[in-house]
């Protein structure tokens, strides 16, 4: 190595490796080695540092009756005014930190850990979602609140209802008349919505008590927790007959009528495999799926030319619909 090094001046380092049979990445590392600076030793303390008797009277300063309350550029402040020095104030906060003593002095409000609502259906009035939107008037900040209760499994909306305000009493009308038009057991279903003052009160969850309903609640500022009915809120606001006002509250309520019995009974619904509500939720998804398949496979039968692929199998709605899926456990689990 040492000769490479010496001839590869004269001659080159790529000359030089190839003559004396070294890798020339081992010669360079040499170079790098040998041209590297050299470590300097650890400092030990500054000759300006305060000793430990020293740090100790600034931290018993700081933790006396007369300063404990007081920040340090105060404490430095009063110090001075009597003639005192003993630290900089950033020394003083060093001390604090090394002590483990800087935080925030005000209590300081800590929000409770929610927990994520996992639901699972598997069938019709299971699961049901509802949610509150609002709808503009006929002058600015005038508004309509419409009511809406979602079956997550079907999407079929159970139950809705258009009124001037939002009460706690509106929403118990609503799902009590959706709960006996439905024939709902008790035991069978669980209500979710989000965090709203009609859905979390008292009103509210004495009902539910008394119906046998489980309820569950999303989580603060997290939208995902409730996506059905935010979803269907958004078809209804993306329709083109949407306006952008609504004359009185008899308009809104005819336009919802005339868009919930589409909803349920006409729009193919992208999450139910292009099934209608209403096919779903009254359990005749069977019967459409034979009629499609059967309609698909005499096209096939009648043209075979024009299906090259695989024989295709017309899809029913989802076996299960969850409301945040556990990562890692299965359907069945």
């Amino acid at each position: 190595m040492e000769a490479a090094e010496k001839f590869s001046i004269e001659l080159g380092t790529a000359p030089a490796c190839r003559t004396f049979g070294v890798p020339r990445a081992s010669l360079y590392r040499r170079r790098q080695r040998e041209a590297a600076p050299p470590v300097a030793p650890a400092r030990g303390p500054s000759h300006r540092a305060l000793s430990g008797i020293e740090r100790q009277e600034v931290l018993d300063v700081l933790h006396s009756e007369r300063f404990v309350d007081l920040a340090p550029a105060q404490v430095a402040a009063a110090l001075l005014d009597e003639d005192r020095y003993l630290c900089s104030v950033r020394t003083m906060y060093r001390i604090l930190d090394a002590n483990q003593e800087i935080r925030e002095r005000r209590n300081q409000r800590r929000h409770p850990v929610y927990e994520k609502p996992e639901l699972l259906a598997t069938g019709p009035n299971q699961v049901w979602s509802w949610d509150i939107t609002k709808l503009k008037g006929p002058r600015k900040w005038t508004y309509y609140y419409l009511y809406v209760i979602l079956d997550i499994f079907s999407r079929q909306a159970v139950g809705w209802m258009v009124a001037d305000c939002e009460a706690s009493s509106l929403a118990k009308k609503l799902i009590s008349e959706s709960y006996e038009k439905h024939q709902i057991g008790e035991d069978q279903l669980t209500l979710h919505a989000d965090r709203g003052s009609s859905m979390k009160s008292k009103v509210v969850a004495l009902l539910l008590s008394d119906l046998g309903v489980t309820k569950t609640h999303s989580r603060p500022y997290v939208s995902d927790d409730n996506p059905f009915s935010e979803a269907q809120f958004k078809t209804l606001k993306y329709r083109p007959e949407f306006p952008e006002r609504f004359g009185c509250i008899e308009d809104a309520r005819a336009f919802c009528r005339a868009f919930f019995d589409w909803y349920n009974n006409v729009h193919y619904h992208s999450g139910l495999n292009w099934l209608t509500p209403a096919t779903v939720h009254y359990e005749r998804s069977g019967q459409v799926v034979q009629r499609r398949q059967h309609a698909l496979d005499g096209a096939r039968r009648e043209h075979p030319e024009r299906f090259v692929n695989a024989p295709r199998t017309i899809a029913g709605p989802p076996e299960a619909v969850w409301i945040n899926p556990p990562i890692k456990a299965s359907i069945g689990a």
